[in-house]
């Protein structure tokens, strides 16, 4: 009684430390401004790398600054989806506080009819 109380003890333990870990790796705090961002600082966005970030400024320089984040759109390659994956990072106005890379989580791969029939 007593082993199984001490496995069951020390499995809740590491569940917990597990949870916490995987929490700090995939949040990050900050805001990058769409307004006056530069590439390397659009670049920590997730899923816009050094051609999108290109496109944001080159499209803020044509049209004027974003007057909301979901004109952001309206740039090549930034659809629903994208918008969806960024908006919580992005702002308008206000300082760039995002300092590291935010990593978009990744879908679970699709079954490929090979193992699918096994």
């Amino acid at each position: 009684m007593r082993k199984s109380l001490h496995i069951i003890t020390l499995a809740l333990i590491l569940t917990a430390i597990g949870t916490v870990a995987m929490a700090e790796t995939t949040s990050a705090s900050g805001v990058v401004n769409i307004n006056s961002a530069d590439a390397a600082q659009l670049s920590l966005l997730p899923r816009v790398g050094e051609k999108a970030a290109q496109r944001i400024i080159e499209y803020r320089t044509e049209h004027g600054p974003f007057k909301k984040a979901a004109d952001l759109m309206q740039v090549k390659g930034f659809g629903a989806k994208t918008f969806e994956l960024v908006s919580p990072y992005i702002a308008v106005d206000g300082k760039t506080t995002l300092s590291s890379k935010v990593k978009s989580p990744r879908k679970p791969r699709a079954k490929s009819a090979s193992t699918a029939s096994n």
